[in-house]
């Protein structure tokens, strides 16, 4: 499971939410072993003025914040990295103004449809190394 927010300018997020999304989860399926029908995405587009960014960056800065059960390996997590900087790429938004965080969350720590997560059998594995 992850959780996905996704922050940018919003004249230029609110173009990209369809595209950015499709790549997004296509790398976390190929990478993390997502099931494809388990796309939580939340798009935040704000104000030029409310989202400041080092003067070395454009317009199309965009920050991707992905919540995420522990348990994969730090290859795993490299490789969903460098995917999604690929197909990012390929939505004409350069590596410079991409950053992107994993945050790992024991699964005791989400709950989801009413259970603590470690109580619930998944239809994917977790743990890939």
């Amino acid at each position: 499971m992850a959780q996905i927010v996704v922050y940018g300018v919003d004249a230029v997020l609110r173009k990209r939410v369809g595209a950015l999304s499709d790549a997004i989860h296509s790398a976390a399926i190929e990478a993390l072993g997502l099931p494809g029908d388990k796309r939580f995405h939340r798009f935040v587009p704000l104000e030029r003025e409310l989202f400041l960014a080092p003067p070395d960056r454009s317009d199309d800065y965009t920050i991707v914040e992905v919540s995420l059960f522990a348990g994969r390996s730090a290859d795993v997590k490299k490789r969903f990295l460098r995917l999604l900087s690929e197909r990012v790429s390929a939505l004409g938004i350069a590596p410079a103004d991409l950053e992107v965080t994993l945050t790992e969350t024991p699964r005791e720590n989400w709950l989801i449809r009413g259970l603590p997560a470690d109580e619930l059998t998944l239809p994917y594995r977790v743990a890939l190394s």
